[in-house]
């Protein structure tokens, strides 16, 4: 069967009956964010922010500040601080700290944090849940009994980015990542139940239909159906917020109920690349010489699978292609090693002459066109009968055909699974397109057979996006 990674997250996926069709793609290089004009004061000692997150960057914050979830004014903070959660409550109070780490940019995250200052345990005051599981603070830095907080006052606030003045966000200290499902409670602490069930099948925390809610007066629920406000309140509260340099193109359908591979940035060679644009984009500043190889957060050893990469500007001697998980454990990624000859499973498609570097594979050698940059390279891997294919604009390179099978590249290894990605020398960017997001300007919007992705070229027939709605199918 297909695997995610070998060490999966609760909130990777879903299997439940509620479906979350959209997210939003928020990025710092772009000063993307939401936030509520002018608010009218809420309930300041009682309140839930629930949210789905999906990390995409891990600390790529040009300023060297915070990923932040939300903010209020300047003392009403919530924020990543490396891969820790704090939270400040006020003015005079510490902020509290989650014990542990979050740093998975392979899976969806549910983060609730409840506050209610009126009960009598103080840590009882604010609490904060993980899918579904309540998470320890490391310090005791709780509010006062009935204590007022700097929250839900009527300063802006600010969901993506922290707060720097009213309406104008700190463009600093953004986050990196997708949103989904985006609640706030006026007056109500709630638990985790009231957004996600564990799901009888597959055991993984799920979201539900939060619609039916007692959203308060202050309250609202961004769903991101509406392209064209993204900060549209469907709680029927009407408080819209306004954005920031979001567009329709910063819609996903990359959502908890149905997560898309992307580029994983715990493989990123801690130089001069910077991994962007949710996971999508690889922008190299300067070029050492050395090639430096980018893969997806999900690997695969069975199915058909379809993905397209698109060099922008820049850069030289690109090799798209796939590896083996094992290879991908065992390197750092600061070299080729898509058909590296010290690792003989990987291999790739060259752009420079258009051959195969395919070391130990009798595939290695001529293949197909050279490619440079605005050329769409497309993978079809078939896992089930450990194939693989290049498409250079749509046409497949040396006579190949991934639907009949002909002239496919036979995979050497013939265990182990694969995963997809790139590599490329000097400075450069490339855009990624797995299916849930990319950054590229698309104008064909092809799927797959189930419906899933939107591709520049459509996938041939029976591979599928690499998305989690898609595990489990074979493709045909």
């Amino acid at each position: 069967m297909e695997t995610l990674q070998r060490t999966a997250n609760r909130g990777s996926i879903s299997t439940g009956p509620y479906e979350v069709d959209n997210s939003i793609k928020l990025e710092v290089d772009n000063n993307e964010w939401l936030y509520r004009d002018a608010p009218t004061a809420g309930n300041r000692k009682t309140f839930t922010l629930s949210l789905w997150l999906k990390r995409a960057a891990l600390g790529h914050i040009p300023a060297g500040g915070d990923e932040y979830l939300a903010g209020q004014g300047s003392n009403a903070r919530y924020h990543f601080a490396g891969d820790t959660l704090r939270f400040q409550f006020e003015s005079g109070s510490t902020e509290l700290e989650s014990s542990r780490v979050y740093r998975d940019p392979s899976a969806w995250y549910h983060i609730v944090l409840a506050v209610d200052t009126s009960q009598g345990t103080a840590a009882n005051r604010v609490k904060l849940y993980i899918n579904g599981v309540q998470e320890a603070w490391n310090n005791t830095e709780y509010p006062s009994l009935n204590q007022e907080s700097d929250w839900m006052n009527t300063n802006d606030l600010y969901i993506g980015t922290k707060w720097a003045s009213n309406s104008a966000g700190d463009g600093d200290n953004d986050l990196s990542g997708y949103l989904s499902e985006v609640v706030l409670l006026d007056g109500t602490a709630a638990s985790p139940t009231s957004f996600g069930e564990v799901d009888d099948d597959s055991g993984i925390w799920s979201p539900i239909d939060v619609s039916g809610l007692t959203f308060g007066s202050q309250g609202f629920y961004l769903n991101f159906s509406n392209a064209s406000s993204s900060g549209e309140d469907f709680s029927g509260n009407d408080n819209d917020l306004l954005d920031s340099n979001l567009s329709a193109a910063d819609h996903s359908t990359d959502t908890p109920t149905n997560n898309f591979t992307t580029i994983n940035p715990l493989f990123k060679y801690p130089g001069s690349q910077v991994i962007s644009e949710g996971g999508a984009k690889v922008a190299r500043s300067s070029g050492s010489g050395l090639n430096k190889t980018f893969i997806s957060t999900i690997a695969v050893t069975a199915g058909k699978w379809y993905a397209e990469f698109k060099p922008t500007a820049g850069g030289s001697n690109y090799v798209v292609g796939i590896m083996p998980i094992d290879t991908a454990s065992s390197v750092d990624m600061d070299a080729n090693h898509l058909g590296n000859s010290s690792y003989t499973a990987s291999l790739g498609y060259y752009s420079p002459d258009g051959s195969m570097l395919a070391s130990g594979n009798s595939a290695n050698g001529s293949f197909g066109a050279s490619y440079t940059a605005n050329d769409i390279i497309g993978v079809a891997l078939d896992m089930t009968n450990r194939k693989v294919y290049f498409s250079k604009n749509g046409t497949y390179q040396n006579s190949q055909d991934p639907t009949n099978g002909t002239n496919a590249i036979t995979l050497t290894d013939t265990s182990d699974g694969y995963h997809i990605g790139f590599t490329y020398d000097t400075s450069g960017t490339v855009e990624c397109n797995f299916g849930g997001y990319t950054p590229s300007s698309i104008s064909s919007a092809a799927s797959d057979a189930n419906g899933y992705g939107t591709f520049e070229y459509a996938p041939p027939t029976g591979y599928l996006a690499l998305c989690t709605k898609n595990l489990g199918s074979d493709g045909g």
